[in-house]
């Protein structure tokens, strides 16, 4: 019976390091699902073994760390070793979004998926080069069109958006603050993106 057991905690064991391996290997998320066809399990057992694992890393001392996006997984390097990263790798720090950025960031955030005339209209002015901006980021895609005369492109989200706050999914962005001003309620779209940064 003991013999069992222990087989059978090698086995998870292994299927765990090979989670690791094709993580490490990747460095691109990779989803649960194709996870669960390389180790020829079922999908729900895949997520078990893969959070399970990712607990593990997450606590243990070293450089890596597990992040989970949505029924995605990347392997990604713990931010507080980032500034030698940037030296080994003589990589430039990335410019800082500024308060356009952050602002129309927000409206997509929470409103996904947006037309660029509904950013335009919250915002007040043309944010077309600041969605593109933000695209090249790789913060925002297309998502589609919408079903309209002209057909207008739809924007929502990123992955890389979802890692770069610290996120597993949208459910995790914060409740929207609302402002008292003068009897009326507004809401400060901003300042949720920056306060989930942890502005510097």
């Amino acid at each position: 019976m003991q013999g069992k057991a222990d087989r059978k905690s090698m086995e998870i064991k292994q299927y765990q390091a090979a989670v690791e391996a094709i993580l490490f290997a990747s460095g691109e998320p990779v989803s649960a699902s194709r996870l669960a066809e390389v180790l020829e399990l079922d999908e729900e057992t895949t997520i078990r073994l893969a959070d399970d694992m990712m607990q593990e890393i997450n606590t243990r001392p070293g450089g890596l760390l597990v992040v989970r996006l949505g029924n995605d997984y990347q392997m990604c390097t713990k931010g507080c070793y980032a500034e030698y990263i940037r030296k080994a790798l003589d990589i430039r720090r990335n410019t800082p979004l500024s308060q356009a950025a952050m602002e129309t960031l927000a409206i997509i955030a929470y409103n996904q998926p947006v037309t660029r005339a509904f950013i335009d209209q919250v915002r007040g002015v043309d944010c077309g080069a600041v969605v593109q901006g933000l695209v090249a980021k790789n913060l925002v895609e297309e998502k589609g069109r919408l079903e309209l005369p002209g057909r207008p492109l739809l924007y929502g989200t990123t992955p890389d958006f979802l890692r770069c706050f610290g996120m597993s999914s949208l459910n995790e962005l914060p409740p929207l603050p609302l402002k008292e001003e003068g009897g009326m309620q507004e809401t400060t779209l901003d300042e949720v993106i920056e306060d989930a940064a942890g502005t510097e």
